[in-house]
């Protein structure tokens, strides 16, 4: 299953999502803007967006909720090692209160995976990060943190857009 996603102003991606009505498109924004999401094994209808390969899935993404993806630059001889501790990940995200969805996107072009969760709320993400369970789901093997792993990795947050009535 491939992953697809494109950035553009709202008013654009809405657009998009009238002319692709058939698609599960979701429609996220933020400050910078909006994006538009959706999955599918073949079906791609971005001009200019991004395209990944979902490696591991927990949830489904929802109209509503709250956005968190973090890009992670990987070196190309990291990839087997990053992926890994992905597939060896203790599931503990699925089980905290407001989880809604998680993602582990590999780019098809460049280097920067996209590590994908939605919460009920920024709050639940928020309790989350402040969890003795995000310390343990965030340590390597060796007992170091991860952190220093993912040099120049950012974060982009989301809401899911709903149309004002």
């Amino acid at each position: 299953m491939n992953a697809y996603m494109t950035n553009g102003t709202i008013d654009f991606l809405l657009k998009i999502e009238k002319k692709h009505e058939e698609l599960e498109l979701k429609l996220m924004k933020n400050n910078a803007g909006g994006l538009l999401y959706y999955e599918h094994p073949r079906e791609e209808i971005f001009q200019a967006g991004r395209k990944y390969e979902i490696l591991e899935k927990a949830g489904e993404i929802r109209e509503t909720g709250y956005v968190v993806m973090n890009n992670v630059p990987v070196d190309e001889e990291s990839n087997a090692l990053f992926e890994d501790r992905f597939k060896r990940r203790k599931q503990a995200v699925e089980a905290m209160p407001g989880f809604q969805a998680f993602r582990v996107l590999r780019p098809y072009q460049g280097s920067t995976y996209v590590i994908l969760t939605q919460w009920a709320s920024k709050k639940d993400f928020e309790d989350w990060k402040s969890s003795d369970t995000f310390q343990e789901a965030h340590q390597f093997d060796t007992g170091k943190s991860a952190s220093y792993f993912f040099k120049n990795a950012y974060i982009a947050t989301y809401d899911m857009y709903a149309e004002e009535e």
